[in-house]
């Protein structure tokens, strides 16, 4: 039963796959390169990249003897080779005169370029490892209408997915445009139907449910652009094997990235049917099961999706990243959008929070088939009405760059 069963146990790599997707894959591929507009990375990141411009006045007095001018101090003031330039005062009679002049400098001083973590194009360059941890809260829910094709004891249910997920991505730079990444995800998973007048239905799944590999390949990256190319194996553990495509365009204007993005999933699942839905023991002791069927019919199945987003240094140390997605995920498609701030004191550590919320999606009023188990039997109960559809997720990324 756990085998045939087992397609709901991650119901949140499919209800959710473009959160699941972006922090499995999305925000690893590429490079920092160049944040600001300035000249792109080399392999060498201590390079000039986030600039700072101040204008000081100074005041200096300079005197002269017998017609020969000294200067002052500094390393900021040159004299004026065109002595109309300067106001003079002569004193009558005199050998000697003096010179004062106010002139406004402007002095240009170069931070250190910062090899920006939290960038959608980061992939350490060669020699160099890239470690994110992300830790997310994701919750997932919408309104049920059941409609059974025999007896059933309450027709109205809300189905609640609440879920703690730890993820961790290791990439090395083989080159300073290829990278490999080696990832990993445990979760700790609730899921209920949460009944109007009956019990509520609940199922615990904690384990190591998505891990995989990958490689990336920064192929442009220049004073204005940059674009990367990244392809990545996943295993959904008793769901599917999933193959990834993900590509990324980015045009720098002064301290900001503005980008394109289309992923592509081929997904080879283990059985037929996938969704979500519970199992456990009755009063009784007898295992039963209730199934919602996303798709019944889906051996294999391909899933697309595409967005706009922009990437600015707000300050030396902080960043903010905006992104919206629009997805095709076979059963539905889903529009949603995403923000993170991120604050990095240096050039091997940064923390990044981010938010994300889905704000339109065509699950609203699908009819769906659900199936339950009786005495062990699989059968066809009839149809599930899906209504108030939404995914949320909140978390935060620890990355190392060493």
């Amino acid at each position: 039963m756990k085998k045939h069963f087992s397609l709901f146990m991650l119901m949140a790599a499919f209800v959710a796959m473009p959160a699941v997707a972006e922090t499995n894959w999305g925000m690893q591929a590429g490079s920092t390169a160049d944040l600001t507009g300035a000249p792109a990375v080399r392999s060498n990141p201590s390079n000039v990249n986030y600039q700072k411009y101040e204008t000081r006045s100074t005041t200096r007095t300079y005197s002269t003897d017998a017609g020969a001018r000294s200067t002052a101090s500094g390393s900021y003031y040159q004299p004026s080779s065109n002595r109309s330039q300067m106001y003079r005062t002569y004193n009558s009679g005199a050998t000697t005169r003096s010179a004062t002049t106010t002139r406004t400098e402007t002095v240009r001083s170069a931070m250190k370029r910062k090899y920006y973590l939290a960038h959608p194009f980061f992939q350490p360059t060669e020699g160099k490892f890239g470690s994110i941890t992300d830790l997310s809260y994701n919750t997932s829910s919408y309104d049920i209408d059941f409609i059974p094709s025999g007896a059933m004891s309450d027709t109205e249910a809300k189905w609640k997915m609440k879920q703690f997920a730890i993820k961790e991505d290791l990439s090395y730079g083989i080159t300073d445009r290829f990278a490999v990444l080696l990832m990993g995800r445990y979760d700790f998973s609730k899921y209920k139907f949460d009944w109007k007048t009956a019990p509520d239905d609940k199922m615990d799944d904690n384990d190591l449910n998505i891990y995989g590999a990958g490689l990336q390949w920064r192929f442009v990256d220049n004073e204005k652009w940059i674009a990367t190319l990244s392809g990545y194996y996943e295993r959904q553990k008793d769901i599917a094997n999933d193959f990834v495509l993900d590509f990324k365009a980015g045009y720098k204007v002064s301290k900001s990235t503005i980008y394109g993005l289309a992923r592509g999933w081929l997904v080879l699942f283990d059985d037929e049917y996938y969704g979500n839905g519970v199992t456990g023991k009755n009063e009784g002791g007898v295992v039963e099961s209730l199934f919602i069927a996303y798709d019944d019919d889906a051996k294999t199945t391909f899933f697309i999706e595409g967005g706009l987003g922009v990437f600015s240094v707000l300050e030396e140390d902080w960043t903010l990243n905006l992104e919206a997605i629009f997805g095709h995920y076979d059963w539905h498609n889903q529009a949603s959008i995403k923000g993170a701030i991120g604050w990095q004191p240096n050039d091997w550590f940064a923390l990044e929070l981010y938010a994300k919320t889905s704000f339109y999606d065509t699950a609203e009023g699908k009819k769906l088939d659900f199936y339950g188990t009786e005495a062990g039997v699989w059968s066809a109960m009839g149809q599930a009405k899906l209504d108030k559809y939404n995914e949320t997720s909140f978390g935060g990324r620890v990355i190392f760059y060493f």
